[in-house]
């Protein structure tokens, strides 16, 4: 006879998780938060109930995170995860690995909708994003005047550079009328013209908290602004439809004032290794110039300034030598040459042939010489001879 097997608690259990594991694919479940143990060692555990049933949850490492969202009994909670079994009690449970607050799933549904339709637009185009000037004389800001956020940006700015001049339009930064009154503020001063930059800020916040900077007013507002602006809302890791619509996204409003002040110093540095350099050059053109006065200082001609005259004298002298005894030389050769051609037109004269004996033959008009050849018989000549002239009649 066969023994049937006999199962321990354990074995059971561990069956039981790894078909519970098997059989559903990670998930999203939403619920509300009861029971909430937030551990020391860093995990989080909570009932997530409705109104018919409960279940069991353990958020591992969740601890902090729920914290920093505000999470706590009755709180309206999505979350992201998968069934499994705690062995020890033989219980069920929903191991989280992502929670967020009920409702965020519509919003960023909204978001990515809204973005995706001004991105089609055009409107978060870089080429049509406005340079920050790197010298604002006036910012203006748009933000809450009681806000943490506004604290921190005019700590800084009057930190390092107190002469700064801000002008801030109040307005809420959270709530139904929050994006109407941040997109007045924008417009407000591209109508006074009262800005050189405008800077739209908040702290950080939760995705609802933050949500009036995601609506398409202000969106529009920011991208339609003649004066460069420049987003700073929430934590770094904050994105909202106004940082895509601004000319400038910054992380934080710490960020804002330090991008806006720092070129301020940038200005200031670069005026400052300037004055130096021009200090630097300035006294090396001051020495060179007292050196050549002491050289100068110790010349002859400085002390004796009759020495210079002389000089110049003894100079003009010279030349003047130098310019007669060239024409001289320029006259020798002159008459030289003329003399040489003198001679040779004596030496070819034909009188000179006519006194050695011989005559010199012409036609009866006594202008043209001609040979044999042109003496026909009854020719009529002219004979020129060294001591006269006759006429012949050729036979």
């Amino acid at each position: 006879m066969t023994e049937e097997p006999v199962w321990s608690v354990s074995q059971v259990n561990r069956a039981i998780r790894d078909t519970l594991e098997g059989a559903f694919m990670p998930f999203w479940m939403s619920g509300e938060v009861g029971s909430i143990l937030l551990h020391r060692s860093g995990h989080a555990y909570f009932q997530l109930k409705d109104e018919h049933a409960q279940i069991r949850a353990c958020w591992f490492g969740g601890a902090s995170q729920c914290r920093n969202m505000g999470i706590d009994n009755g709180s309206k909670v999505e979350v992201f995860g998968n069934l499994s079994v705690y062995e020890v009690r033989g219980e069920y449970q929903f191991n989280i690995k992502k929670l967020r607050s009920a409702g965020l799933g519509e919003l960023q549904r909204r978001f990515e909708e809204l973005k995706q339709r001004l991105a089609a637009e055009g409107l978060f185009d870089p080429a049509r994003k406005k340079p920050i000037p790197h010298l604002p004389g006036r910012i203006g800001v748009v933000s809450s005047p009681t806000g943490a956020a506004i604290r921190d940006f005019l700590q800084i700015l009057t930190r390092r550079f107190p002469n700064v001049h801000v002008k801030i339009y109040p307005a809420q930064v959270q709530g139904s009328s929050a994006a109407a009154e941040v997109a007045a503020g924008v417009r407000f001063f591209n109508r006074t013209g009262g800005a050189d930059v405008i800077v739209v800020t908040r702290g950080g916040g939760s995705m609802e908290d933050l949500w009036c900077f995601n609506e398409e007013i202000l969106a529009r507002e920011v991208a339609a602004s003649k004066i460069p602006v420049i987003s700073a809302v929430g934590h770094e890791i904050d994105f909202t439809i106004c940082d895509f619509a601004a000319d400038l996204r910054v992380p934080t409003p710490s960020a804002a004032a330090e991008l806006v002040i720092g070129r301020h110093d940038e200005i200031g540095g670069r005026l400052e290794r300037l004055e130096k350099d021009l200090a630097y050059s300035l006294q090396n053109r001051l020495n060179h110039l007292r050196l050549r006065l002491e050289r100068s200082a110790g010349s002859v001609v400085f002390h004796e300034p009759r020495r210079l005259v002389e000089m110049r004298q003894q100079h003009l002298d010279e030349l003047d030598i130098r310019l007669v005894n060239a024409l001289k030389l320029q006259y020798t050769a002159k008459n030289h040459r003329l003399t040489q051609l003198s001679d040779a037109l004596h030496t070819l004269n034909p009188e000179r042939q006519l006194e050695r004996g011989y005559a010199l033959v012409f036609d009866e008009s006594n202008t043209k010489l001609v040979s044999s050849s042109e003496m026909p018989p009854e020719t009529r000549l002219n004979i020129r001879f060294a001591d006269g002239s006759v006429k012949v009649e050729t036979l």
